[in-house]
């Protein structure tokens, strides 16, 4: 018989993908006695750092000390996540900022307190074998949340004119993660609605105040700008190939500004081993009140040199990112920084120098 080139075109493919394959026989502890067990095999870091867009899946009816075998999975580095879908709408349920309420389990029984690491769950996959894993299901959470304590900093640079200062202040870094409520340093968030990937919270953070009269000479005779709390509502959506689209609206809650800030913010996560990064994009509106406040000079405030200046309603752009380093199980490194460039009715006012301001947040926790 004679076999023709696209004969052995179709062939060998179909050979190649038989000697790459491989089974992964599953062992999972603290199974539930009934329900259904979704295994999910991950070969990308980024996908299994938001546990989305597996390169595999398979469920399974629970079966007390049954061993689960997926079959035919491409050789190469993975890791594995197991959960029980306890309401079976085919879904890993998440709180409002994505962390999975439902029991979970990784691969070589790693068990992260925040974003897991590939790094760290992956393991070896060779071809024409069977790999066998023991998973152990726990939950994030725990029964009442997962808290921690640290110290951590929060700062901004200083735009006005003869200004060397940076604003710098120093503050406890307590973190809670619980099913609705999530705190970490500066930051509030507490889910009212929604668990899939669209959610609604109230949300809230400290806002730390622009700057000192004694700055700068320009400065002089304005008063001491106040930090405060500003509160409002923010709407989270988990878009595809690991976007996320962020619209939020905060107040100034204890009436120091008067004004209120509103953001529009897209944002990936990228993992590198232990480290997780979380570029963004945004735009920030700042009402009028805001904007005079930080930036704008009074009439009463007036002098030669110094002119009374009204900045009225601006935008601004944002970039920056976030990230965050797992030192040990319960360590963490967390910081974000960004660049916040700064439109021409501000940077037109007589008291700002540079377009321009740089501000993040960086601490150290220990998460229970």
């Amino acid at each position: 018989m004679k076999i023709t080139a696209a004969t052995l075109s179709l062939l060998l493919p179909i050979g190649a993908a038989s000697a790459t394959a491989a089974d992964i026989s599953v062992r999972v502890q603290n199974l539930p006695p009934e329900g259904t067990l979704v295994l999910q095999v991950y070969d990308d870091p980024d996908a299994f750092g938001n546990f989305r867009d597996p390169a595999r899946e398979e469920r399974f009816a629970i079966q007390p000390g049954e061993t689960y075998v997926i079959r035919d999975v491409p050789a190469g580095e993975v890791a594995l996540l197991a959960y029980v879908d306890k309401n079976n709408n085919r879904a890993l349920d998440r709180n409002f900022i994505g962390i999975p309420v439902e029991p979970v389990g990784l691969s070589k029984k790693y068990q992260p307190k925040g974003p897991p690491s590939f790094q760290q769950a992956s393991f070896s996959l060779a071809g024409d074998g069977t790999a066998s894993q023991d998973i152990e299901l726990y939950s994030i959470l725990g029964e009442s949340g997962q808290w921690g304590v640290g110290l951590g900093v929060i700062g901004r640079s200083s735009p006005y004119l003869g200004s060397d200062s940076s604003v710098i202040q120093p503050i406890p870094a307590i973190t809670y993660l619980g099913e609705r409520l999530q705190w970490v340093g500066p930051y509030l968030r507490y889910g009212i609605l929604g668990s899939g990937d669209l959610r609604l919270a109230l949300t809230a953070s400290y806002r730390v105040g622009a700057y000192e009269e004694d700055d700068a000479d320009i400065l002089e005779g304005l008063g001491d700008r106040d930090s405060t709390l500003m509160a409002g509502l923010g709407l989270v959506y988990d878009g595809p190939n690991g976007f996320e689209f962020d619209l939020g609206y905060k107040h100034d809650v204890l009436d120091q500004i008067g004004g209120g800030t509103a953001v529009a913010r897209v944002s990936r996560g990228f993992q590198f081993g232990r480290l997780r990064l979380a570029p963004e994009l945004g735009v920030n509106w700042l009402s009028s009140e805001l904007a005079d406040y930080d930036y704008g000079v009074p009439a009463s405030a007036a002098i030669p040199g110094r002119p009374a200046y009204s900045v009225g309603d601006s935008f601004t752009v944002e970039v920056g990112v976030g990230g965050l380093y797992e030192l040990t199980r319960n360590w963490r490194v967390i910081l974000a920084v960004a660049a916040e460039e700064l439109d021409s009715d501000i940077t037109d006012s007589p008291i700002v120098e540079d377009d321009r301001v740089i501000k993040g947040f960086a601490a150290i926790t220990y998460a229970f």
